[in-house]
């Protein structure tokens, strides 16, 4: 398939999302799943080239949904698979499937960075435990390890300068004597 059928078919489909999104679940689904839709579009073999567009809609609706517990009814907005397939008129094994494929592709899992709600980047447990190791992880001083929160003041803000830039920083107390 051509460039210029493969952008048709991708305006179609974000049209198509852009529509459900708007009236279903909210902006911030819309820009997800558009930006989802978008990274499909870029790859040498497009996925959406071939299949029916409105499972492919549903699919990258339901990908970026089941990384943001989208069919969680704690979390707003709320929403199933099969809710979003009868909206769309498709089969509820077919889209499970082919957003399979699309997470699997695209190697997206929970709190994905690129794909993840605002609400779940906020609470992400694994980013605030690597924030919280970053951080506080033991700092060598001549060559021994030392619990970061038993150094003074002025050293743990320079570790975490160090750490945030992404290096470590390690700390001699004595001169090196050549001899």
């Amino acid at each position: 398939m051509d460039k210029v059928k493969i952008k048709q078919k991708q305006a179609e489909l974000e049209s198509m999302i852009s529509a459900f999104c708007t009236e279903h679940l909210n902006e911030e689904y819309k820009t997800l799943c558009v930006k989802l839709l978008q990274k499909l579009g870029r790859k040498r073999d497009v996925p959406f080239a071939r299949g029916k567009l409105d499972i492919w809609a549903a699919s990258i609706i339901h990908a970026i949904g089941s990384i943001n517990f989208l069919s969680d009814s704690s979390f707003e907005p709320y929403m199933t698979l099969n809710s979003i397939c009868d909206i769309m008129g498709v089969k509820s094994a077919t889209v499970g499937n082919k957003a399979g494929t699309i997470r699997k592709l695209l190697k997206l899992n929970y709190y994905d960075d690129e794909f993840c709600t605002q609400r779940l980047a906020d609470n992400n447990p694994f980013r605030k435990m690597e924030e919280l190791y970053t951080l506080y992880a033991p700092v060598q001083i001549d060559g021994q390890h030392y619990n970061f929160k038993g150094l003074p003041e002025e050293l743990q803000q320079q570790v975490i300068a160090a750490r945030k830039e992404g290096h470590d920083i390690t700390f001699t107390t004595y001169e090196k004597n050549d001899n």
